[in-house]
């Protein structure tokens, strides 16, 4: 058998011996620079009436809005999809190579194509636009030329200028200008929402999971809608089987279908020293004796993270959920934490 041969290395540059702190630094406040300057020019010169005609026809348009852009473009591309989806505008990013071989099919007359390029030049992306026009398909354009083919093309244009460059060491890989496509995106994205009246119940439906969907959890969506219950005239034998079944450390007392109390672990004991020292037989004490009367409660549409302040702020563990005086579930402190909201 022949000899298997090691994969040629890849030749690494040499590191200078001693890195000159100040030169490093230098560098990097250049980034800053450039972002700087190119913040503060887009802020004086961008055009609220582009904005909100572009945000009017995405918005009431019946198609999507496809994203589309090359390297880091492309990434920023994908992540401006991203934001928007996620603010309840339908969004996909399209590779501009891959729609040249066949994935332009995603693409269909009612949607609405964003473009990004810093040159307006890029290959791919130019080659796309006698498609996209033959589609009818409507375009906008982020790039800092909007003299190019791109810009050209484009029936809104969102430019930015580079005043200090990218702020590259090597004035070559994009910094400043990536920095300035996210903004734009950012900006489409946070005036479409304030166009739309997009809510935090809404957002709170596109992020069912992770932390910042247990933020956005209802208290409806936790609660235990089944739960312990007596009436003020149960002895005190019925209140301990009723909390021992229920598991939750605790019972609601009703009358009429109406709140009128809740029996904590805490409020037995609290109610037993009290017998004790007034000489009365525990087992006489009935639910309306160890109740807390006129309990805190929650609204069902109430979001689960500020349930959760009102037990850590009243150091208790549970909460009755309420429609009116009606009980129609307990949220319980084991629910927050099980659902990540604590």
């Amino acid at each position: 058998m022949g000899r298997i041969s090691r994969p040629p290395e890849h030749p690494v540059a040499p590191l200078p011996s001693q890195p000159d702190p100040d030169t490093c630094r230098v560098a990097a406040e250049s980034v800053l620079g450039a972002a700087r300057a190119a913040l503060a020019d887009l802020q004086a010169h961008w055009d609220p009436a582009v904005v909100e005609d572009w945000t009017v026809h995405i918005t009431r348009g019946p198609g999507r809005v496809v994203l589309s852009g090359m390297g880091k473009s492309g990434l920023v591309a994908q992540k401006i999809a991203a934001t928007l989806a996620s603010t309840g505008c339908p969004s996909l990013y399209l590779h501009p190579a891959e729609a040249l071989h066949g994935d332009l099919g995603m693409v269909t007359p009612d949607d609405t194509v964003l473009m990004l390029s810093n040159s307006g030049e890029t290959e791919e992306v130019v080659r796309l636009l006698p498609s996209l026009l033959r589609l009818g398909v409507p375009l906008g354009a982020i790039t800092a030329r909007p003299e190019s083919r791109l810009g050209k093309a484009a029936r809104w244009v969102f430019p930015y200028a580079l005043p200090e460059g990218e702020g590259c060491p090597l004035s070559f890989a994009p910094m400043a200008s990536t920095t300035l496509q996210l903004v734009w995106g950012d900006l489409l994205a946070a005036h479409r929402m304030a166009w739309t009246g997009f809510t935090l119940e809404g957002f709170a439906q596109f992020h069912p999971a992770g932390s910042l969907g247990a933020k956005l959890l209802l208290t409806k969506d936790l609660m235990s809608k089944e739960f312990p219950t007596v009436a003020p005239d149960a002895p005190l034998v019925q209140v301990l089987g009723e909390m021992t079944r229920g598991r939750l450390g605790m019972t609601t007392v009703q009358a009429a279908g109406r709140l009128v109390g809740v029996v904590s672990d805490g409020d037995i004991r609290r109610a037993l020293e009290r017998a004790q020292a007034s000489g009365r037989n525990p087992l006489d004490l009935t639910a309306s004796d160890l109740m807390t009367a006129h309990p805190i409660t929650a609204d069902p549409e109430r979001h689960a993270v500020e349930a959760a302040k009102i037990l850590e702020a009243r150091k208790i563990t549970f909460l009755v959920v309420t429609l009116g005086e009606q009980p129609v579930g307990v949220l319980h402190i084991h629910h927050l934490l099980e659902a990540k909201v604590l």
